[in-house]
């Protein structure tokens, strides 16, 4: 399993696709709060409920000073397609090598009903202004996650 970030360290950066094939990289964020939050699979109820909060609470994330960037191993048209149907009016990338995943320790063993397999773990990693993590959340869930992420940023005062 991938080593998991831990804050402190040094997020490292990645240039990945977004969903209309233009390059997002986590340096261009420098300077700013950077969420980068990883996801399974585009369009599947729990990625489209996490995306979903994420969209209706990326006002006030913004006025916050961080962006908000989710990370899948689904293909560009896929992510367009997601994109267009919620209308998420934040960057997805696609990571379809899961390398960017392996490298913030998002990819690793995952058990579902018995089964035992390689896949994306959901998780959220907050990156301050000089590329740095400031808060790693693993295995954490589609349901609510906004809400605590929220509330651990001290958002909700």
């Amino acid at each position: 399993m991938a080593e998991r970030l831990i804050t402190g360290a040094m997020a490292p950066d990645f240039t990945l696709k977004d969903s209309s094939g233009q390059d997002v990289s986590l340096a261009s964020g420098r300077g700013a709060n950077t969420i980068v939050y990883f996801y399974p699979a585009a369009a599947t109820p729990g990625c489209t409920k996490e995306a979903c909060d994420f969209r209706d609470n990326l006002a006030s994330f913004t006025a916050a000073g961080y962006r908000v960037l989710g990370v899948s191993p689904d293909p560009v048209e896929k992510l367009a397609a997601f994109a267009a149907k919620e209308e998420l009016s934040f960057p997805l990338l696609s990571d379809q090598d899961h390398a960017v995943a392996e490298a913030y320790g998002a990819w690793g063993e995952k058990k579902n009903y018995g089964r035992t397999y390689e896949g994306l773990i959901r998780s959220t990693i907050v990156v301050d202004p000089d590329g740095k993590v400031a808060l790693a959340q693993y295995n954490v869930r589609a349901t609510g996650h906004v809400a605590k992420l929220r509330r651990d940023l001290n958002l909700d005062a």
